[in-house]
């Protein structure tokens, strides 16, 4: 199967802001992620399961045997899909493992990432692959179709409930939540959203866990700009801000990202045992 995404797939991203390829990942990565994410969960227990961050950066991130988590960020049918929608020239700027444990999975907010996001020009696909089954019962992500459209961002602010993995959340009354499509997929499936998609997802009170790997990847004509570390309201102690930069494909064209700052710091918090969390999720 051609990996691509066929035009009526494009023009439906575009439209609505949002697109769930036919394309599924290869069963034998799946099986590598889904036993990757077992040790990865139980080495890593200072944050919530919830939200783990860059689990590309694990050792080995590079040669054969590299681990999946980089394995699945560079996996060329993904950078292909990525190259119709921001261009040829990539880069990945984080990777996320979002699992809402049974029970206790705790709710996302209605929130738009860009709300988050330091690059400018705003531009990011997300990438968003099922590890597990993902169904309204377990806390699916819910798209609001065509809210990428609005140049600005929509209004937020910051909410003071615990229950909750963001805590920037949107202000009511500016969307239709009836118009929700709710996010459900196998193991293998994924869906691809725009950085102003409203999108949010319910708390997870069913008996099965919901794992999934999210990549965000923007174009490199983008500018991450670390200076606007200032700016940020919430109080996530994820420093967004000293994330590793990784050149995917082509490059630079912005002349003015950085792809060694933060390395070494993420070296060393895995060589140390140590994972991270909290930020924008799904």
């Amino acid at each position: 199967m051609n990996a691509a995404l066929s035009e009526d797939e494009l023009a439906h991203y575009h439209e609505h802001g949002f697109v769930f390829p036919r394309y599924r990942l290869p069963d034998p990565l799946l099986s590598r992620l889904r036993d990757s994410l077992d040790r990865v969960l139980a080495r890593y227990t200072d944050v919530a399961q919830e939200d783990l961050a860059n689990p590309h950066m694990l050792p080995p991130t590079s040669g054969p045997e590299m681990n999946p988590f980089m394995a699945a960020a560079r996996h060329p049918p993904v950078l292909d899909m990525m190259e119709q929608i921001i261009g040829p020239d990539i880069a990945l700027w984080i990777s996320r493992i979002l699992c809402k444990p049974p029970v206790k999975g705790r709710e996302v907010p209605w929130h738009q990432d860009g709300e988050y996001w330091p690059m400018r020009p705003l531009a990011t696909c997300s990438v968003w692959i099922a590890i597990d089954p993902v169904s309204m019962a377990n806390g699916c992500m819910r798209f609001i179709p065509g809210s990428h459209k609005r140049k600005e961002l929509y209004k937020h602010h910051v909410s003071d409930r615990k229950d909750l993995v963001l805590n920037l959340e949107l202000d009511a009354g500016q969307f239709d939540e009836s118009q929700a499509v709710n996010v459900e997929l196998e193991p293998g499936q994924m869906s691809l959203h725009d950085v102003r998609m409203i999108h949010g997802s319910l708390a997870n009170t069913s008996g099965q866990r919901r794992a999934a790997l999210i990549m965000r990847y923007m174009p490199a004509t983008s500018h991450y700009d670390r200076s606007l570390r200032d700016q940020r309201r919430d109080n996530a102690p994820f420093n967004i801000y000293d994330q590793p930069l990784w050149l995917m494909r082509g490059q630079d064209k912005s002349a003015r990202n950085d792809f060694t700052h933060g390395h070494d710091i993420w070296n060393k918090r895995y060589a140390n045992g140590l994972g991270v969390g909290s930020g924008s999720a799904g």
